[in-house]
Parts: C-alpha cells; structure tokens; sequence
C-alpha cells in the first residue's frame, strides 16, 4: 500500500495545470446557467430561479462549491484516496439504509416516513436537509469507481496467473462492495443510477485485462435478455408483469415506443419533449420560450430545452460539449502511468457517456425514460457535487501525466 500511495503523490505545479479541462468545466457552467435561465416560463409555481431556494441560485453556489472541491483534492492529491473512499462508501452507505427503512419498513408498518426520508417524484432517494437534497446514490457511484479501480489493481498486482479462477476472484471482491448498495438504490427505485454504476465498472473491468471469453460470454447473455424481454413484452405481457412488475411498466413502456398514441397519459412526457425539439427547427424560439410545456425542465429534460430555446445550433454545441469532454477524459486515462488513476479515469468517462447518451436519447425518444440528468448542465447539487469530486481526482491524474509524459498540451 505504501508503494501505491507514493505513486498518487500529489503535484503542486501551477504550470502543469489542466487548462482546456478547465475550459471544458466553465463552458457547461456557463451553458448551464444559460439553459436554466430559459427554463423559468416551465418551471411549476413552487420553483423560482433566483432568492434563497431558487433553482439557478443553487446551481450557481453549487458550481462555487464545486471548484473548492476540487481545489482540496488538487491540493491534498490522490494520496489517501482509498481511504477516505471507504469512509463516504460507509457513511452513503448508512444514508442509503436509513432511505429503506424510510420507505420499505416504517412506512409499511406506520404510513410514516422518518424524518427527511420521505419520497420525491415517487423515489424514496433523497434526504431532505432544509435548502439542500442530498442524493446518497449520486456519491456513491463515485465511492464504488474509486474502491474498484483500487480492487482491480490490487488484484492484478496479486494473480499469478490469467485464469477464469482469477477473474472470478475479482468478480467476487467488486460484488462485496457493489452489491448491497446497488440493491438498495434500484429499490428506492433509482434505475438511472443502478445502471450508471452497473456499467462505469463493467467497462472498468473490461479494461482490467480480464480473459475476452468473458466479453463474448457477456455479449450473449446481453443479446439473450434483450430477446427475452422483447418476446414477453410482446407475446406474454402475464408473465411479463409478473416478473418486471405492475401494468403500468407496461404502459409505460408503450408510451415510450408510441408517444402520439398515449400522447395524453403516460407517453405525453415523450411526445410534448419531441414537439419542443421539432419546433426549435436550426436556431430555436428564443430565450424563455414557452410554447411547449413539459414536467422536469430544469433537470430530466432540459435538452429538450436547449432544443426548443436555441434550436440546432444549441443542441450541436451541448453535444459538443460533451464530445469534448470525453475527448479529454480519454486523452489524461491513455497518457496516466498510474494504473489506479488510469481505471479511475476509465470509470469516470464510462459514466459520463452512459449518462449523456441516456439522456439525450430519451428525450429525443430513442431510449427509455430512466430519469437521468444531463452531466453539468441540468440542475441538481448531488450530481453536480459528485461530479467535481471526480473532476478533482482527475485533474491530478491529469496533472502527472502532464509531469510525467514528453507529449505536447
């Protein structure tokens, strides 16, 4: 472990920082607060943008806070990382126990919620601090990549061979960790999440040097359980509903596949979302334009915002921000030496393309609605604080690889 901690020694070297991420994180904040702003004519009665409780006043505190997180981690580095790691796994871990409770044991027993636990939009997922929400499983899909790209390395500095035995070794040790907290995010519920976390290790694994009979033997397991839910949701919705839940999955379902048809119950989400697109046509409305209403402007669909506020153009420059971003992200994980920092980089970018792809897609109706929001753009001070914690832990990865590589920035 001492050898490890002396390898994610921080770097104190202004002039190695990390300036086009830098620029990266200003644009998203600057088209953040943008895109916010054109949300107020959408916004619900109870949702002002500016005073005390006001959505773009808390998006800009949270920015503010966001770069003093990350200063801290420049300044302490990558040293104590998997410490402190495992202390927030433990501490989300109990936030995320005491949301069960909340919803699955006390409220089953009493009609009572306990305090600060009780739901929002149907999720039993936050906790209720006055002036703050607090996500526990936004933090902790953080914790979850920086404890696995420590047990993988650690587990590739001890194998003596590449064997099946091995990989299921590691398969083991990430599930002791992964398990219990993703079990307890999917029933808050919180698919979103579940399947960010899911999938940032799945790539981080994948890139471990695992054997790639497991990637084919994956690959089919996939292609198999898409078929299968394909062939129950269309010939056998009985046993469908038996095993993925209630009718209005279903429903739901339907109102993805065809909005216009349920265009004024469970699909009208989707379909307003697509009139709101189609109608910014190249540079949109305006700014504050409001000719479309949609529920959740300023977080789940605030893409669809941008389309309909600035049209093509808009939208262009968000995705490429995005682009841009996980450019970046793909530069500082191919140059770090670290292989710790290298995974942790891996899992970050694996998490920020699985959450802007599901995102987008869903508002632009190519993928199912799973409430996730768009990474530094929709509002949020769980996600945008999460965020920043990697954004620090990156930086230093960047900033040594910087120190460490001949290549031209």
């Amino acid at each position: 472990m001492s050898g490890r901690r002396q390898n994610l020694s921080r770097v104190r070297q202004p002039q190695k920082f990390d300036y086009i991420l830098s620029l990266i994180i200003v644009l998203f904040f600057v088209a953040s607060i943008i895109t916010i702003a054109a949300c107020k004519p959408l916004l619900p009665v109870y949702l002002s943008l500016w005073g005390l409780d006001g959505v773009l006043t808390k998006q800009i505190l949270f920015y503010i806070l966001g770069v003093i997180i990350i200063a801290v981690i420049i300044y302490f580095g990558n040293d104590n990382l998997f410490d402190f790691a495992k202390i927030g796994y433990f501490i989300f871990l109990a936030c995320l126990v005491y949301l069960f409770m909340s919803s699955q044991v006390v409220y089953r027993f009493t009609g009572r919620y306990l305090p600060l636990a009780s739901p929002v939009n149907g999720s039993t997922a936050w906790l209720q601090i006055p002036l703050l929400n607090i996500q526990p499983s936004e933090f902790m899909k953080v914790m979850l990549i920086i404890i696995s790209a420590y047990v993988i390395e650690q587990h590739n500095e001890m194998k003596e061979d590449d064997s099946f035995e091995s990989d299921i070794h590691l398969f083991i040790e990430l599930l002791k960790w992964i398990l219990v907290p993703a079990i307890l995010i999917l029933l808050q519920p919180d698919t979103g999440i579940f399947i960010l976390i899911l999938f940032s290790i799945m790539v981080m694994v994948i890139c471990s040097g695992i054997r790639k009979e497991w990637l084919i033997f994956g690959g089919i397991v996939v292609v198999a359980a898409v078929v299968l839910f394909l062939y129950l949701f269309y010939f056998n919705q009985l046993l469908f509903v038996k095993i993925f839940g209630d009718s209005y999955k279903v429903k739901r379902i339907y109102g993805w596949l065809y909005p216009e048809e349920y265009s004024t119950g469970v699909g009208l989400q989707l379909y307003s979302s697509l009139l709101a697109m189609g109608s910014g046509g190249l540079f949109g409305h305006g700014f504050q334009a409001s000719l479309i209403s949609f529920p959740e402007p300023h977080t789940d669909f605030i893409f669809a915002v941008i389309g309909m506020n600035f049209g093509f153009i808009g939208c262009l420059f968000v995705v490429g921000l995005c682009v841009a971003l996980d450019v970046r992200l793909y530069i500082i994980a191919s140059r770090s030496k670290n292989n710790i920092e290298k995974l942790m980089v891996i899992g970050f970018l694996a998490m920020f393309i699985i959450q802007q792809l599901e995102n987008i897609g869903m508002v632009v109706g190519l993928l199912p609605i799973t409430g996730i929001t768009l990474p530094l753009i929709s509002a949020g001070g769980s996600s945008m604080l999460s965020f920043m914690i990697a954004f620090g832990i990156i930086m230093n990865a960047s900033l040594k690889a910087k120190k460490l590589s001949d290549y031209v920035y």
